[in-house]
Formats: C-alpha cells, sequence, structure tokens
C-alpha cells in the first residue's frame, strides 16, 4: 500500500529531473527558427549568431526559415514549440509589432505573454534617401518643396506594411507633411524607380542603398537610428520633432513558459554572441548593427512600438498596450 509519505517522496524524486535538465542546459541541438527567407542579410546574421551560439553553449543550432505571412507563421510556430529551450526565435519587429495592428486575425497573438523575450541583438536603420539631382538637400527643404512638386512626394517602399510605408505616414504625422506612399514588391523596383526618375524617394533598409549612397547616386536625407559610416544623416527626433521613422531590429524569443535556469543560461550566450567583435565587422558593411538591449529593454521596445503604430493607423490604436 502506497501511503501519503511515499507518495511525497515520490513527487519530490521527480522534480529532481526536472530541475537538473534545466541546469544541465542544453543537452541536445537547438532548433533556430527565422521568419525570414534564407540568404538575405538578416539571414546571414540568424547563422552567424547561431554558429557562435552553438560554440558558446557546446550544442548545435540549425537554422530553420519559416517565412510567411509577414513573420507571423514563423513567430507562431515557435509559441506553440514545447517549451523546453530547445526552440529559439530570431524575428524582426514586422510580426512582433506592425502585423499585429495590420492584420490582427492573422496576427493574433501577444509577444509579451505567448514568449519570453530573450534579448534585442540587431539593428538594421531604415533611411529616407533621393536622388542626387533632386531640388532639395534636407528633409525639411523636401517637405518645404512638396506642395510645388508637380507629382507631389512619392515615397517608395518594400511592401504594404513595411516599416516604409509606416514611416512615410509617420513622418507626415510629424511633420506636417503630405508625402504619398508608393508599394512595391521589394526593395529592388523600388531604387529602379527611384533612380529613373519615376518617384521622388524611398525609405527602405540602410543595406539596401548603401552602395547608392556611397557612390552618391543617393542622398541619404533621414535615418531611424545613427550609423557610425553615416554620422552625418540625421534622426527626425534630432531635427527636432517627435517621432522618428522606425528602422528595423530583431530579437531573440523562446516560447513563454521555460524554465527560469534555462533563460538563465541563454541570456548570457546571447550577449556575448551579440557583443562579439567579429560577427559585427562582417555584418555592418550590410547595414547591420549589433546592438545589446536587455529583455527588459525589448519588452519596451514591442510596447512603445505597438502602441506608436496603432495610434498611427487609427480605431485600432484603442487596443495599443
Amino acid at each position: 500500500m502506497i501511503k501519503r509519505r511515499d507518495i511525497l517522496g515520490y513527487a519530490s524524486l521527480s522534480a529532481v529531473p526536472f530541475v537538473a535538465r534545466a541546469n544541465d542546459y542544453p543537452r541536445m541541438p537547438i532548433n533556430l527558427v527565422t521568419p525570414l527567407a534564407a540568404g538575405d542579410a538578416a539571414d546571414r546574421a540568424a547563422r552567424l549568431m547561431g554558429q557562435e551560439l552553438a560554440r558558446l553553449l557546446d550544442t548545435t543550432v540549425t537554422v530553420t526559415n519559416r517565412p510567411g505571412a509577414g513573420g507571423s507563421l514563423g513567430t507562431q510556430s515557435v509559441i506553440r514549440a514545447p517549451k523546453d529551450g530547445y526552440t529559439l526565435l530570431y524575428a524582426q519587429n514586422s510580426p512582433l509589432t506592425i502585423r499585429r495592428v495590420l492584420e490582427p486575425e492573422a496576427a493574433n497573438y501577444d509577444p509579451l505573454q505567448d514568449l519570453t523575450p530573450l534579448g534585442l541583438t540587431t539593428r538594421s536603420p531604415s533611411v529616407l534617401v533621393v536622388r542626387k539631382d533632386a531640388p532639395f538637400k534636407t528633409l525639411k527643404e523636401m517637405i518645404a518643396y512638396a506642395p510645388k512638386a508637380p507629382n507631389g512626394i512619392r515615397v517608395g517602399n518594400a511592401g504594404p506594411g513595411s516599416v516604409g510605408e509606416i514611416s512615410t505616414q509617420l513622418i507626415n504625422s510629424a511633420t506636417g507633411a503630405a508625402l504619398s506612399s508608393v508599394n512595391y514588391k521589394g526593395a529592388a523596383p523600388a531604387i529602379t524607380d527611384l533612380l529613373g526618375g519615376h518617384i521622388e524617394g524611398v525609405i527602405l533598409a540602410l543595406g539596401a542603398v548603401s552602395t547608392h549612397i556611397r557612390s552618391g547616386n543617393l542622398r541619404a536625407l533621414a535615418i531611424s537610428s545613427p550609423f557610425p559610416e553615416f554620422p552625418d544623416v540625421p534622426t527626425l527626433r534630432q531635427l527636432g520633432y517627435k517621432a522618428d521613422i522606425l528602422g528595423v531590429w530583431f530579437a531573440f524569443f523562446m516560447p513563454a513558459g521555460v524554465p527560469k535556469a534555462v533563460v538563465d543560461r541563454i541570456v548570457p550566450a546571447l550577449e556575448e554572441v551579440t557583443r562579439n567583435a567579429g560577427i559585427s565587422a562582417q555584418l555592418l558593411p550590410a547595414g547591420i548593427v549589433q546592438q545589446w538591449g536587455s529583455s527588459r529593454a525589448l519588452s519596451e521596445e514591442i510596447s512603445s512600438e505597438f502602441r506608436a503604430v496603432s495610434e498611427l493607423l487609427g480605431p485600432k490604436g484603442k487596443n495599443a498596450k
């Protein structure tokens, strides 16, 4: 006959392996999911960091690309994954903030409740660029020129719901300008139309246009956050406005509910990976900056960006957190 004290004894014994598993983490390969297509600069960042993380944790890290639905598919796959610490998400801000406002039915999750934010690691500034022969040399001159332009000021972006499209609206809201968004299917056709004189500017990730800035074919008027190679390109706040355009940032997450010991083990490793000078040097030419932000800083960034996009886009702003 099993007595109550025996049951308690068995329960205490059964708890020991769980704690040991968490403390011994990792004991098997980690699956790093990223909602990006293979081959782009951000995917390269994920793979470089995954390799270094594997070295630090003495395990294997495999990268799984799950693009689709603006990043929501890959994000949701991690939300549904086992809470054992062996599924890691490296995601950009779009599925975590913008998509939740634009497509709440598809992105029907809360990254602060359904995921465990581990840390912000990577930023790729967005930049507003115009042709070198544009009749304005600064953002304020561009805004002043807009009413005189025959077709207004048309600003291209990489697609509906992109940071470029949202940023054009942010500029209008912050400055009182009336810039028009032009949506493209990716950065390349937007750049082609800008160089061809069909539009007046584009807002894209810095890596997409940095070569043209260096060559002098395009002139940068504003950037989402300072970038070492182009220190003279201002942010909107540096120009005296109350809001900056949106950049692209990436961060690491795990499913909500992973053991605290796992989080305590992996977060210092991710911070070390982010501060790795060799990785930073490889990514900087592509317009990518490695910059560590704690779990708390990441959570605050998600909340503030979601609130800003919600308020900008209208009625859904009532649901901002």
